[in-house]
């Protein structure tokens, strides 16, 4: 494995205890009749076959399901993007945070889960609830054709395509540094986010060239806020008296 800019030393210094300030009551909520009914609208639109779902972020960190296979794949036409506002889990009102989607263009080496044999409608759902709970995040959830080395097969994702209110495209790997050095949330930091996120993809093999960039242009900046120089040791605003 590469050696990243980003470490666990760094990631820490990001860290600080914030309250969970609930919804922000500002997104229409999904109901159990609602859940019940997108999990049905995705079966109908399934292939047949085992259920796989398409992991490309926390998903391969933190599937938080039970899986029975797993392998590498690519989705063609998407790519990697810090670009969802978050003021709630890893961000905060006073300091925003930013969490990945898949944005539009270029292509995305993930991986793939494939869930056990059982009842494919209830599987989504339990999908459904863990990923999103909003009307408004329904349309970011969608069979996404992926090729791997046994051909190609459509996999479940999830905050593909995000459009609209609560999103920031296309921004700058500088502009995406400066809010993940900073923000955090109750459920921990953006740094610590892109840190599980590079390294596992390492371990997989999978070299993402953006997210490889930004994570040592964090690096950087947290290096900077803190005042902490290339070799790990404080930077000293002005030198010490001679004694």
């Amino acid at each position: 494995m590469r050696q990243m800019s980003l470490t666990a030393e760094l990631v820490a210094l990001c860290h600080r205890e914030e309250a969970d300030p609930g919804p922000s009551g500002s997104w229409t909520q999904l109901s159990d009749e609602d859940f019940r009914d997108l999990s049905a609208r995705l079966f109908n639109e399934a292939d047949a076959g085992p259920l796989w779902v398409f992991a490309y972020g926390s998903l391969i960190w933190k599937p938080a399901f039970e899986s029975v296979e797993r392998q590498r794949a690519t989705a063609h036409g998407w790519h990697r993007s810090f670009c969802i506002d978050m003021v709630r889990w890893r961000g905060s009102a006073a300091q925003p945070g930013l969490m990945m989607a898949l944005e539009r263009g270029g292509r995305c080496d993930g991986v793939i889960y494939r869930l056990p044999e059982g009842e494919k409608t209830a599987q989504i759902e339990r999908l459904l609830r863990r990923e999103i709970d909003d009307h408004e995040s329904v349309a970011s959830v969608r069979w996404v054709p992926v090729r791997t080395a046994q051909g190609p097969l459509r996999a479940l994702g999830f905050w593909v395509g995000v459009t609209g209110r609560g999103t920031s495209l296309g921004q700058p790997l500088e502009a995406v540094a400066r809010v993940l050095a900073r923000a955090c949330g109750h459920v921990g930091s953006g740094a610590e986010y892109l840190y599980n996120t590079v390294s596992h993809l390492e371990e997989f093999g999978i070299r993402d060239r953006n997210l490889w960039t930004l994570q040592k242009l964090v690096a950087d900046e947290i290096r900077s806020i803190h005042g902490i120089g290339m070799d790990g040791g404080h930077i000293l605003a002005s030198p010490p008296p001679i004694t």
